[in-house]
């Protein structure tokens, strides 16, 4: 990919600089280095699309940019969006590995507890019931327990990093909304996703 880019951008400038040379204009004198960080900030910009993989009745999806994910997400309202060639399977495994959080939200049981509650509610999964519990000198763990699976989270403050896992079933949970207040609450600088399709209907039937 490196590669390609190098050569692009090589072409793009020679080509553009050609023009600028054939026509030395004050107008144009500098349109081929205005185009050339274009493509440079085009490039910067783009996103990495989450990437499926299939191994031996596992079905593992992997991304580590939130804005492609959420809009890989936002495809299904149902936050399952599956693709036209991949087995269905009972249920979805979303886990969220948080860097760089703000030390501050990791270190409490009822921040933690309601942001994680609030997830769970802002995603429509229906709770039924939560636990968390705060460690000394530092971490905090727990689940929120919803009609279609759990939420779970344990968090080391000392680090800024959150370990969430959002298990879900059901066709109903809106699982991107869980992960912007996730976002909101704990304020990341990196994230990375991987999803397990849990139960494909290979493997139950089996």
């Amino acid at each position: 990919m490196a590669n390609s880019f190098i050569f692009v951008s090589s072409a793009l400038t020679i080509s553009a600089l050609g023009a600028a040379i054939a026509v030395p204009t004050a107008t144009n004198r500098f349109h081929w280095l205005k185009r050339l960080f274009s493509v440079k900030e085009t490039t910067k910009n783009a996103v990495a699309a989450p990437v499926i993989s299939r191994d031996e009745g596992w079905t593992l999806i992997k991304c580590d940019d939130p804005d492609s994910f959420g809009v890989w997400l936002g495809k299904d309202e149902t936050g399952m969006p599956f693709g036209l060639d991949e087995e269905p399977s009972l249920g979805s495994h979303l886990l969220i590995e948080l860097f760089g959080c703000d030390n501050k939200s990791l270190e409490l049981e009822t921040s933690v507890g309601v942001a994680m509650n609030d997830a769970a509610v802002e995603s429509e999964a229906t709770v039924v019931a939560q636990s968390f519990h705060e460690f000394k000198p530092y971490g905090v763990s727990g689940a929120v327990i919803i009609q279609e699976s759990h939420y779970t989270i344990h968090t080391w403050p000392e680090h800024g990093y959150a370990a969430v896992d959002l298990f879900y079933c059901g066709g109903t949970v809106k699982v991107h909304k869980a992960v912007d207040v996730l976002r909101e609450r704990f304020k990341p600088e990196r994230i990375k996703f991987l999803v397990v399709r849990r139960g494909l209907q290979g493997e139950v039937e089996r």
